[in-house]
This record gives C-alpha cells, structure tokens and sequence, in this order.
C-alpha cells in the first residue's frame, strides 16, 4: 500500500493500544514473546484452530488467537483485524502461504516494506539488486548445456530450501529439474555457510551509521538441511546417486554460530551497500533482513540469496545472542521489531516503517 493510505488507516487507529500480529509458525513465538516484553497485545492467525502446543510456551503464546479457514482468507478479515488495531509482522511462511500477490494487496498495516516481495522473490531481480550494490554472488550458469562442474538449482520465492538440487551434468540437470517452474542455476561455491542477520531502522541513529538511518547485527545461523548435511555418513554422494538417492535442501533447524571477529567489518560493508542500493530501488529494506552467505577458504563472502523479514535462523536467539548481548540485554530480533514500533510511535513515525 502507498504511504497515504497507510496514513488514511491509522487515522482510525489507537496507536496507544496497538496490537502485535502474525501467522502462528515459522518466528511467531519469538515475534509474540518480543512484543510482549515492549508491552503490546499479541494475536496469533492460526490456520484451523488454536494451536495447543502454544500453551507449552506461555511467554511466547499470543494474547488471543484469529482463527482461518486457510491463509488467503486473511484477506476476507480486514476489517475485523483492522478494529483490532493490528500491525501485520510478516515473516517467510507468512508471505509464502498466503501467496505474494494476496500479500501485496493486504490491507492491513505491515512493518517494513512490501516492495521489497518483488525484489526478492524474483531471482533475477535479486541478483540486479545485490550485484548492484557491489555484492559478489556465485556464477550464475544461463544454458544448462555449460553445466561442467557441480552446481544448484533454485526455484523462485521462500520454499525453505524445498527442491533445489545439485547436478554436475546437463543430463543430470535434465533429468530433475521441474520445468514448469521458474528456477536459476548458480555454481556450487565450497565454503563455510553464513547467514547473517540484520536490522536496518531508517527512524533511529543509533548502531552502525548509515547515510540514513543505522544498521544492526543481531545474529547470525547456519541451517540443518536433509539430506544434504547427512549424506556423508552413508557414503559419497556419487555413491549414493548411483542408488537414486539425491542430496536434498529442505531447512528443519537452525544451528547457532559466531563468525571470527576480523570479518565482522566486511559483514558491515556488505549490509551497508545492499540497505543503500534498496533504498535507491524500491524505497528501502526496513527492518528485519538476511544475507545468505558462503565464505570461502580465502576469507572472501560470497552472497547466493536475501531474504528480507525475519528469518527463522533468529530463533536460537530469543533470549539475546552474542551480538544482540553486545547492543542490549534480551535483545531477540523480535523484540527489535516491537522496539521499533514503539520508538516509531512515540515520535510519529509510523508511516516510515509500514506497508
């Protein structure tokens, strides 16, 4: 939505008793717990009914569930989400679920901005964005025909890893890909994996200075993906595809981790020059985002994905990582989120900072 009619929504807002909401999966019970600890109401969409395994959690369990059919009734429910005084906090299942074009058109006030969805999403768009920047990305191979060396396929939008796949052949290639889908082939780069986890506030000055606004680290994760991560113990992948099993992608964890201190200044660079080409493109990447990285034995980053919401890799840290301990005590991702609303709020900048 455009900036005047965020502005026209929240006329009928009480930005006193506003309220937290996300879909009940992927960071929600970080994002609940965040808002909770800055003193907003929580609601939790749940897709069939309530959710037991949230009374588990009761620090992370949403004030008061919405129940849906399914995820693209959300948008049938406006308005009785909008008397709720609801500020939307999408993450990946989120958009995912409910579709990017039913995203988009949501009326509802979203945290961060909802133009980043087509840069993101679209991976020749995203490589335009971070190539852009000056970010260096794995080699991207146009004509299968040229594969001679192992690369991975991916699909487009958030599938947590769901289908990509290695080849090191064309007929390989051919033999697995699903062409009915939109996909890139990008080289297999060897290296230790990254995923670096960022807050850009464009209404705050506060942390790593940017030419508007500042830029945070909170966290960083590397995934636990099957089968990939346990082919090993079976034997050689060669081996192993001789018998039809194939190394999957597909995200079940999150495991923590903490990058050698002589890197982190790069880490900083790379944040600055993706925050500052999105703000060229598209107005900004507010909040939340996560540069996906390789690094190499010759210490040098290479980027193959951003994704720009909270990711589920902030989950090892609702109580703080060693980055966040070094900013703030107790200073999950989620609960940076709600300290944005807050500040936004108190000093009328809400529209900076919704979609």
């Amino acid at each position: 939505m455009s900036s005047i009619q965020i502005t026209d929504l929240l006329k009928s807002y009480d930005t006193r008793n506003l309220t937290i909401a996300t879909v009940c999966s992927h960071s929600s019970l970080q994002i609940f717990n965040g808002a909770k600890k800055e003193g907003f109401q929580t609601l939790g969409i749940a897709v069939g009914g309530v959710k037991k395994y949230y009374d588990a959690f009761p620090l992370g369990k949403p004030d008061e569930f919405f129940i849906v059919d399914n995820y693209k009734d959300i948008n049938k429910y406006t308005d009785e989400l909008l008397e709720k005084n609801v500020i939307i906090i999408p993450h990946g299942s989120f958009v995912e679920y409910l579709g990017p074009k039913n995203f988009l058109k949501m009326r509802l006030p979203t945290f961060g901005n909802r133009q980043v969805l087509m840069w993101e999403s679209d991976r020749v768009m995203e490589r335009k964005w971070l190539e852009g920047a000056g970010i260096t990305m794995p080699k991207e191979i146009k004509d299968p025909h040229n594969i001679d060396k192992p690369v991975i396929v991916k699909y487009h939008g958030a599938k947590g890893g769901r289908g990509f796949f290695v080849a090191k052949t064309f007929q390989e290639f051919n033999r697995r890909v699903q062409k009915n889908k939109s996909f890139v082939i990008q080289e297999f780069v060897m290296g230790t994996r990254y995923y670096l986890h960022y807050f850009y506030s464009p209404i705050q000055n506060t942390g790593y200075q940017l030419r508007d606004g500042s830029l945070q680290l909170l966290s960083m994760d590397r995934r636990d993906e099957t089968t990939i991560d346990e082919v090993q113990r079976l034997g050689s992948i060669a081996e192993l595809e001789e018998l039809g099993i194939h190394p999957t992608f597909v995200v079940t964890g999150n495991i923590p981790i903490v990058m050698r201190e002589s890197l982190l200044p790069k880490v900083f660079t790379m944040g600055e020059a993706v925050v500052e080409k999105s703000l060229e493109l598209f107005g900004g990447v507010i909040g939340s985002f996560c540069l996906e990285t390789v690094v190499t034995e010759d210490l040098e980053f290479k980027v193959f994905e951003i994704s720009a919401r909270i990711v589920a890799g902030t989950n090892p840290y609702i109580a703080g990582s060693p980055y966040s301990e070094l900013i703030q005590h107790d200073l999950s991702t989620g609960r940076r989120i709600a300290q944005e609303l807050k500040f936004a709020i108190k000093h009328k900048k809400l529209e900076k900072i919704l979609s």
